[in-house]
């Protein structure tokens, strides 16, 4: 048996995306996203209305950057998503988090954080159904403490997901298959 629930934020996993901007100052801005995703082999959108200060930078600046948030900084994604950059002008310096200007794009790299991809800004969407910031990831980086070879070990990453049943923050962290090769034993 079902039961109806009340949300239509149902998707879950839902993946904490921390947006790294420059403001016009130069300072830098951080928020938590999770209502992310990839749009093409190259291209992510974020769900972003026109109201964030994230969002302002990133038309301004032209770029941004995205990082995948993990277990050890869920007090710093979490803080990032609860205070604006509207009304907060110190906002990434009360994180103790550091950064590094990008060599590629006009956004900061928050060193902290496992995975960071580095994004050009395609375009803005804003029709009744628009999907918000359209972006082209131009480079992705890894620290070396999550790399095994020259490849990501997910488990090392200790991602975070938001669930928006109960407002909670799960670790994303063990394999339970592979990706096109399981489904072939039910392939007859």
């Amino acid at each position: 048996m079902r039961k109806n629930i009340k949300t239509t934020e149902a998707i879950f996993p839902m993946p904490v995306l921390m947006i790294a901007t420059y403001n016009e100052d130069d300072t830098i801005d951080v928020m938590n996203a999770a209502w992310g995703m990839m749009l093409y082999r190259n291209y992510i959108v974020l769900n972003l209305t026109e109201t964030h200060k994230t969002v302002k930078n990133i038309k301004s600046r032209k770029a941004f950057t995205v990082s995948i948030a993990d277990a050890k900084h869920v007090v710093e994604a979490d803080y990032f998503g609860i205070v604006s950059g509207n009304n907060t002008k110190n906002k990434f310096e009360n994180s103790n988090l550091t950064a590094t200007k990008s060599e590629i794009v006009d956004a900061p790299i928050i060193n902290e954080f496992p995975i960071c991809m580095e994004c050009e800004f395609v375009e803005y969407q804003d029709e009744q159904y628009g999907c918000g910031v359209i972006g082209k990831i131009v480079n992705v980086s890894a620290l070396e403490s999550v790399m095994n070879g020259d490849n990501v070990d997910v488990s090392l990453v200790n991602a975070i997901a938001f669930d928006p049943y109960t407002h909670g923050y799960y670790k994303v962290s063990e394999r339970v298959g592979n990706a096109f090769k399981d489904g072939l034993q039910l392939k007859k």
